[in-house]
């Protein structure tokens, strides 16, 4: 009788704990560096909503981008949300945005590109000193991203 396969991993389920509005300014360009065009995009401020908490993005903090080809970006972003209970929460955002060379094109000069002809994804992580919020530094989260003119909206989810 052949041996039995141990069983597969199912999937996690994903749970959607906040939705970020994030506003940001005109990006600083540095220029081309050994790794890629090289840009810094302050974090004016913004809203955050959703299941675990509501409140604001604190403004102070950036993007700090390397578009490594005309098709890909490399975004990490660091700044901190304040919920309405005066919670502060201190996010580390890496994320990878893709799309073709035209589009990419028209989000590094401010244009409005359909959301669907572009991959953005992030893995967030979250430091905290609150105790409710402790979830955020107890679990992997993903996220899904849209880049507008002067706004990045995230939705990030909790992996089961």
């Amino acid at each position: 009788m052949p041996p039995t396969a141990p069983p597969s991993p199912t999937p996690p389920p994903l749970e959607h704990l906040l939705h970020l509005e994030v506003t940001v300014a005109p990006p600083i360009e540095i220029g081309a560096t050994p790794g890629g065009l090289r840009r810094v995009v302050p974090i004016t401020g913004g809203i955050v909503s959703g299941p675990l908490l509501t409140g604001r993005v604190l403004p102070g903090g950036a993007d700090f981008q390397v578009i490594r080809t005309p098709t890909e970006t490399v975004a990490e972003a660091r700044y901190v949300l304040e919920s309405d209970q005066g919670e502060r929460v201190y996010v580390e955002n890496t994320g990878l945005r893709t799309g073709s060379a035209e589009d990419i094109a028209r989000l590094r000069d401010g244009l409005p590109v359909d959301p669907a002809r572009i991959y953005f994804r992030s893995v967030p992580r979250f430091e905290t000193d609150a105790p409710r919020l402790a979830v955020l530094t107890s679990h992997v989260f993903v996220g899904s991203g849209v880049r507008h003119p002067d706004t990045v909206v995230f939705d990030f989810f909790r992996v089961g």
